[in-house]
């Protein structure tokens, strides 16, 4: 790479990154610097806060324990079944949790698990007096479960699809059956990922407040997130509701650096690029314990979603499709969501790009070292810091500006950005650090660079985990309510402020219409998400070509 294009990437970089800190920065700054009168300043920490701080951590490290260990098999077995019928529809759905609100996915778990769901009319059918209750800490483990058992499968399964083809015809040479299998070649991969995945998923656990308000169950199962709203919503202490934010990010940066000091680093092997071809689970127990496996894991996040899409064709979806409102809040999410998925993805393959080549010398310098440190840091901490703490600091500084619904539309999609930069990243990140190890030596014997790279090598080869991450992106960002909650208007709607609002009139039916429109959107999204031809195809095609 020339030293023009080396300049212009690095200062792409840095440049995403100090974007994100100051929007990060500027937000909390106008909170702590707020000053009103009749407003408490007292950030102490009562057993109250002592409590929910108790009860965040239980919670978040249960979900996070639970949501890994069930996706561990569930990928394993989706890599071992590479092709059956409905494998791609599974996949797919896998990534569709992701995309419905909070609350439209805690009113499917209720209409599955509540008192008057599914299984409670079946205990009751045969007797049995207890009913399963989901309010409390049961809920919210089986809510979150639900929520981050999928992620954890997507991303697990896109580690073990790039491990080379040469391994399993070694394995199969060798005769190693399936549990040599997966301690020698498919652990590594998993154990490499795992510090990043369950990461992520206790940010989302610990920062979660919409399943946690709707499931809780009262005082006894809140987090500091729900504490973090009191103080902004309720009390109105801006240097309060600071305190509590900056206690949740020390509480999880403890457990990032301990993931961090815990994993290994990820190793690459060599490969020819030949077709990746399974021997193992072909026959047997093992093709049938995987079937078993994947049908569970599919029952378990279709019921849910049958219950949504039971409910919202019991409305009058022809009446709602007409309703210019709802056309309006479609258009709106639509924009949203795919602004904030192309400027989600653009910059962070920007800093990714950026830290590989600050740390592509032998010796990185102190400057190199510490942008590749920030680009890691910002895209792990920036979850930490709710949502609604970052409008609330903008509402704040814009304010003097005069309505600040003006700046509505531009807040919500930065915010929806810095939300899905996370899943991105860990959906990225890896892809191209492998595609960069196995291409940058060709490029540079070819004289590649810039755009001829980037249509020749780049694009093929990274088209599928990009696009992922633009399905994830969108899908985030459509089914988003905290941003759009603190700045929604009669001047700004969409779908999920319209669900909502339906919702707190007591229309409970439009309700259900708008859940099943936003889901059959979020579904296209996956579609188009998973559409790209899979390495696999590619050089099947190019085998029967031959």
């Amino acid at each position: 790479m020339g030293g023009l294009e080396r300049r212009l990437t690095l200062a792409a970089g840095a440049l995403c990154l100090v974007g994100i800190l100051l929007f990060v920065v500027l937000a909390a700054l106008a909170l702590v610097t707020f000053d009103q009168p009749g407003a408490t300043s007292n950030v102490s920490f009562d057993a109250y806060i002592w409590r929910v701080t108790r009860f965040t951590l239980l919670q978040a490290v249960l979900s996070t324990g639970l949501s890994v260990l069930v996706a561990i098999p569930v990928a394993r077995a989706l890599a071992r079944q590479a092709r059956f019928p409905g494998r791609v529809w599974i996949v797919r759905l896998m990534a569709l949790p992701l995309g419905l609100p909070a609350l439209v996915a805690a009113l499917g778990l209720i209409g599955i698990w509540g008192r008057q769901g599914i299984l409670n009319n079946g205990l009751s059918f045969l007797g049995l007096e207890q009913p399963v209750s989901i309010y409390g800490l049961s809920g919210i483990l089986l809510a979150h479960v639900f929520f981050n058992l999928p992620l954890a499968v997507r991303l697990m399964l896109t580690g073990l699809e790039r491990i080379p083809g040469e391994y399993w015809l070694v394995g199969a040479n060798l005769g190693m059956r399936s549990w040599s299998i997966f301690r020698f070649v498919e652990w590594p991969v998993i154990r490499g990922l795992l510090p990043g995945i369950a990461s992520l998923i206790f940010m989302l656990c610990a920062t979660s407040f919409t399943l946690i308000l709707t499931l809780g169950g009262g005082p006894g199962a809140s987090t500091i997130e729900v504490a973090i709203y009191q103080a902004l919503r309720f009390d109105f202490d801006p240097p309060r509701a600071i305190a509590l934010s900056l206690l949740q990010i020390a509480m999880t940066g403890l457990l990032l650096l301990a993931l961090r000091w815990l994993a290994p680093p990820s190793v690459d092997g060599p490969t020819s690029g030949r077709h990746v071809r399974r021997f193992d689970g072909r026959r047997g127990l093992g093709r049938i314990g995987d079937f078993s496996i994947i049908g569970l894991a599919a029952v378990f996040t279709l019921l849910p979603l049958g219950s949504v899409v039971v409910s919202g064709l019991l409305a009058d979806l022809s009446g709602l499709a007409r309703d210019p409102l709802v056309q309006r809040g479609l258009v709106t999410s639509l924009v949203i969501a795919f602004c904030s998925s192309v400027l989600c993805v653009a910059g962070t393959a920007a800093m990714i790009r950026a830290r590989q080549m600050a740390l592509s010398p032998r010796r990185p310098g102190k400057a190199a070292r510490g942008l590749a440190a920030s680009v890691s840091a910002s895209t792990s901490l920036v979850l930490l810091v709710p949502p609604v703490v970052l409008g609330s600091g903008w509402f704040l500084l814009l304010r003097p500006f005069g309505d600040v619904s003006r700046f509505a539309p531009l807040l919500v999609i930065v915010i929806n950005v810095l939300m899905a930069l996370p899943f991105v990243y860990r959906v990225l990140e890896p892809a191209m650090k492998t595609h960069w190890a196995r291409t940058a030596r060709l490029s540079a014997s070819l004289g590649l660079g810039g755009w001829n790279r980037w249509r020749a090598i780049d694009w093929p080869g990274l088209r599928k985990p990009i696009l992922m991450a633009m399905s994830f992106a969108a899908a985030l960002s459509l089914g988003d309510l905290g941003a759009v909650a603190l700045f929604g208007s009669q001047d700004m709607v969409t779908l999920p402020w319209l669900l909502y609002s339906r919702m707190g009139s007591y229309r409970s039916t439009d309700a259900a219409g708008l859940a099943l429109f936003l889901g059959l959107v979020c579904l296209i999204l996956t579609i188009f998400g998973t559409a790209a031809p899979s390495p696999e195809r590619g050089n099947e095609d190019a085998d029967g070509g031959r």
